[in-house]
């Protein structure tokens, strides 16, 4: 009775390795194609719909720059960008700001630290359109805060920003802070409970004041913490499109629109598909000027260190 001869001790070994080191790369495999196709790939299409005329439906007859041309010439297109300027400057500054004072005065051991902690945490719990729901409500001047306040005697006061076409935009900045200046905490929260405090207990010891040990000491150890809240934090402004639709709508009129909310309007509500395409490539260009500036230099830094 013949039976097939058994792998060598060592072949068996060799066998196993090689399977142990293709394993992974197979079952990730899918994963990966998923990424490429469905990120880099559609990125690509993105990109090649820009150049082209497509209205309702792809159509693929290169006419070069002359969506981003129309684009430019676009009075809408420019307003957007402005409030994207403003938007995302007062944003991402107020939440670095608010953050890390929030951060700094939990990290005294206060009492019922996790408590408040967890307040300050509750908005990031939410969605964007639950956020810019509850901001719509609270800064409608009929039944929000200016209706309580003038229910309360103060009939002069006025707080109309929501349908004003000069400061919608920063109602947005305003529920937008909300949301996001409580995750911004946390993370220097992290950041400052990762310092030694034998640093601290040394500069304190040689007579430096606690101003002097925040600018000198603390505030520097806290650079990759600003950097990685500076990036996600201008991505959320760059890419904002639920919030603003659901707090003002992109109005009154066009007032507080954004980049996101442009090219939503043109790509699927007006049927201009190549323009809409060509307003997402400018957005990813700014996330790119953007990003890119600030990971050089971090990169250098961190290689001088």
């Amino acid at each position: 009775m013949s039976s097939t001869p058994a792998l060598s001790s060592p072949a068996r070994r060799q066998w196993l390795d090689t399977l142990e080191g293709f394993l992974p790369k197979l079952v990730l495999s899918p994963t990966f194609v998923v990424c490429v196709v469905f990120f880099y790939g559609f990125i690509i299409w993105t990109a090649v719909l820009s150049m082209t005329p497509s209205r309702l439906l792809p159509r693929y007859e290169f006419v070069g720059f002359e969506q981003y041309i129309s684009l430019f010439d676009n009075d809408r297109w420019w307003l957007a960008l402005k409030n994207l300027a403003a938007f995302g400057g007062l944003f991402i500054f107020a939440c670095l700001a608010m953050g890390l004072l929030l951060a700094i005065l939990l990290d005294q051991r206060i009492r019922a630290e996790g408590f408040i902690r967890s307040i300050f945490l509750y908005p990031l719990a939410l969605s964007f359109i639950v956020t810019g729901t509850a901001w719509k409500w609270i800064l409608d001047p009929s039944i929000g805060f200016q209706k309580v306040v003038n229910d309360l005697g103060w009939e002069s006061f006025v707080f109309d920003w929501i349908k004003d076409p000069e400061m919608a935009i920063y109602t947005v900045v305003i529920a937008g802070i909300w949301q996001s200046s409580g995750f911004v905490m946390a993370l220097f929260l992290a950041g400052l409970r990762g310092i030694d405090d034998s640093i601290i207990k040394a500069a304190k010891v040689d007579g430096a004041s606690m101003p002097t040990i925040y600018r000198r000491i603390i505030l520097p150890s806290l650079r990759p913490v600003f950097f990685s809240s500076f990036m996600i934090l201008a991505h959320i402004a760059i890419k904002s499109f639920d919030l603003v639709m659901a707090l003002t709508g992109g109005g009154p009129g066009f007032a507080s629109d954004l980049p996101a909310t442009f090219m939503y309007s043109f790509a699927f509500t007006r049927n201009q598909i190549g323009l809409g395409a060509a307003s997402a490539t400018v957005m990813l260009m700014i996330v790119v000027a953007v990003i890119v500036p600030f990971m050089y230099s971090e990169l250098r830094s961190a290689n001088r260190e």
